[in-house]
């Protein structure tokens, strides 16, 4: 049987320290739904305990115990990070706090796995990398669809070199939905609109995906109810194109929305097209959760991969059980600041 990235990845990153951590105590702040299914797949997989929940919302922090009744309920995450038996934080909490509770909880001695964005901007994202590396501890962020079975093959085929030179890369995420919280729509509390919620996921795959090549130049263009924006007007968009040029003669064009007419619930798609050939992730019949690989040949494809694929929560497991094997800060984690500098850029900042 073929090894899985996640595997390949625990087994290749070297470990930074000797002693190993018997499912590591984990506190867990925010536990809407997202917050919540990551608690869930991490207890599922008994890649960590459930040890201290933290919510602001009562029916959040009320739901999550009854999945996890061993688990005590505070009020903060301080309490979370001043209990010396914690190993590590998960927080699934509104983008604008992420950076600031990143860093408390590191500087505290706790490992860190964040839902994306890990900051609003590169230069909070750098803040909190550099807190990891200060104290050793290993952050992760929730870029899930890297851990798609989908995902895997398509980064099996442009790592083995088959596409030949790879010139040109589509990236298209479209929610024909929106947000239903009103930060979303605040960009100092967001740090930005579709291209920071949604495009930081295609980005990030792109990017990955070519080993992190330089980013040369950035053209985009943002529109909020279909009218151009500036990110200085206040606004965030809800549609937005970019044209990224890599190193290598490489060109990325991504295109993402919130609330498009897209006549189905998501289009999402990473196309790598090379000299020698192409290759897809793509949802099928409009699904959030289910996604194909297919390798293109001219006129022909082939199907790589298929639903389904209990992805979700994923990369969470993949974390705990790094941590579990005493894994402290991983330079991988400047990575994240990779792609913040390019949403920045998109953003024009």
């Amino acid at each position: 049987m073929q090894e899985t990235i996640l595997d390949q990845k625990q087994e290749t990153t070297a470990s930074s320290s000797s002693s190993q951590v018997a499912r590591p105590k984990l506190g867990f702040l925010g536990v809407g739904w997202i917050g919540r299914n990551r608690m869930e797949a991490i207890a599922k997989h008994k890649a960590g305990e459930v040890a201290y929940i933290a919510d602001t919302a009562v029916q959040n922090a009320a739901e999550a115990v009854k999945s996890a009744p061993e688990a005590k309920q505070v009020n903060s995450l301080e309490a979370i990070i001043t209990e010396p038996t914690v190993d590590g934080v998960v927080i699934a909490t509104p983008s604008a706090f992420h950076a600031e509770q990143s860093q408390l909880a590191l500087e505290a001695g706790k490992s860190v796995f964040c839902q994306k964005p890990l900051g609003r901007n590169a230069e909070e994202t750098k803040r909190v990398v550099e807190a990891a590396r200060k104290s050793n501890k290993l952050l992760g962020v929730d870029l899930s669809y890297r851990y798609t079975a989908a995902m895997e093959q398509v980064y099996k085929v442009v790592q083995s070199g088959e596409l030949g030179h790879i010139y040109a890369i589509e990236l298209v995420f479209h929610n024909a939905y929106g947000p239903d919280k009103a930060w979303f729509y605040e960009p100092k509390l967001s740090g930005g609109g579709c291209v920071i919620d949604l495009g930081v996921h295609l980005v990030d795959l792109a990017l990955w995906s070519m080993n992190f090549p330089k980013v040369k130049e950035v053209h985009s263009q943002l529109f909020a109810k279909g009218k151009p924006i500036d990110v200085c007007e206040g606004k965030v968009e809800d549609y937005a194109t970019a044209g990224i040029e890599l190193a290598g003669n490489t060109h990325m064009q991504l295109t993402c929305s919130w609330n498009l007419p897209a006549g189905q619930e998501a289009i999402i798609s990473a196309t790598f097209y090379g000299t020698e050939g192409g290759v897809a992730l793509k949802n099928v019949n409009g699904s959030f959760y289910d996604f194909v690989a297919e390798r293109y040949y001219g006129t022909k494809t082939e199907r790589l991969c298929s639903p389904p694929d209990e992805w979700m929560g994923r990369a969470g497991v993949a974390w705990a059980e790094r941590l579990a094997k005493g894994e402290g800060f991983d330079e991988a984690a400047e990575e994240f600041v990779k792609v913040a500098e390019v949403l920045d850029k998109i953003y024009g900042r």
